[in-house]
């Protein structure tokens, strides 16, 4: 019987090689408490140089398949876990590129003011390679508290090297801040639109925030409180950049069609008045800005009212003898 045994044991042995060759090894996923999930590739190690196939390479020498153990970081850079291997040294990444391994995501903040905020980590690590150069130094791997713009300028969060001399300043807002092309709508002038784009290629956003506006929704400011200097007649004075009184510049103007009975249609060419008078030589003295609903009849013009305050024959044609000028006769 023991003769017969030992067939069945050899069968056996052979058996239970087959199994450990055909054991299936998966990733290890670990999740950290601060730097998100952490996943360790085993088909990406067996084939390397320095293990080639050897689990031995690693167990149990540097990893316990008994024990369950936490490495820390700093535990890594002396040489345990990890570290043992990712030091940099024969072609092997070090442990400060941690990107390698630590899963990071491009964040979008909320901003109350200026709306939602993107910070890239993509960018950022393109620039510095070193995770360390923020985390922990300046964030905490994971949620922070919120800093402030004023916080910012004391050398805080982002402040640390957005200072003018590392990186850009922090005044160069629409570099970080999504910043759009602003429409206002006027009852007598139609739209209006505010370019961020073309003002902050020539002026710095602290210039105009908070001192003129709050970022965000602001109270609209009509133009004779412009003219005293408040809204966009801060600038536009004529002196910094043009007056607030060259309206066309910011109002979009267009020609105006008429149509008059038994004189044919008429058109009043605003291109053609602004190159002679300002807006405000018409407008609100003549005209309210805006389609009017009243007719001014000729009878009317010759008594100086309308056109007819200028075109007299004096200031310029009069509106009785040149009636071809205007009427498509």
């Amino acid at each position: 019987m023991r003769f017969r045994c030992l067939p069945l044991l050899a069968v056996c042995i052979i058996s239970l090689a087959g199994f450990a060759y055909g054991i299936t090894i998966k990733d290890a996923v670990f999740q950290t408490k601060d730097a998100g999930r952490v996943v360790f590739s085993h088909k990406a190690h067996i084939g390397k140089k320095g293990i080639e196939n050897n689990c031995k390479a690693c167990h149990d020498g540097i990893f316990s398949l008994r024990k369950k153990v936490a490495y820390t970081m700093a535990d890594m850079e002396k040489g345990k876990s990890c570290g043992a291997c990712h030091n940099g040294k024969e072609g092997v990444f070090p442990l400060k590129e941690c990107a390698r391994c630590h899963a990071v995501k491009e964040i979008t903040y909320q901003v109350k003011a200026t709306g939602p905020t993107p910070f890239s980590h993509q960018k950022h690590l393109a620039v510095y390679d070193n995770c360390n150069a923020c985390h922990p130094k300046l964030f905490n791997a994971g949620p922070n508290r919120r800093a402030t713009m004023a916080d910012m300028e004391k050398g805080k969060s982002c402040g640390a090297c957005h200072n003018g001399k590392t990186a850009f300043g922090l005044n160069e807002c629409a570099t970080c801040h999504m910043v759009k092309e602003v429409t206002l709508s006027s009852p007598g002038t139609g739209k209006i639109i505010f370019s961020h784009k073309l003002h902050a290629g020539k002026m710095k956003c602290d210039q105009c925030h908070n001192k003129l506006y709050v970022p965000g929704r602001n109270k609209p400011v009509g133009m004779a409180a412009m003219e005293k200097g408040k809204s966009c007649g801060a600038c536009h004075n004529g002196k910094t950049v043009f007056d607030v009184k060259q309206c066309a510049k910011c109002h979009p103007v267009k020609d105006v069609n008429y149509k008059v009975k038994g004189a044919g249609p008429a058109t009043f060419s605003h291109a053609l008045h602004l190159s002679m008078y300002t807006c405000s030589d018409c407008h609100t003295k003549l005209y309210k800005t805006g389609r009017s609903t009243k007719v001014v009849t000729m009878h009317e013009m010759e008594k100086g009212k309308s056109c007819g305050a200028c075109h007299n024959g004096k200031t310029a044609f009069s509106v009785r003898e040149d009636c071809v000028k205007c009427h498509n006769m």
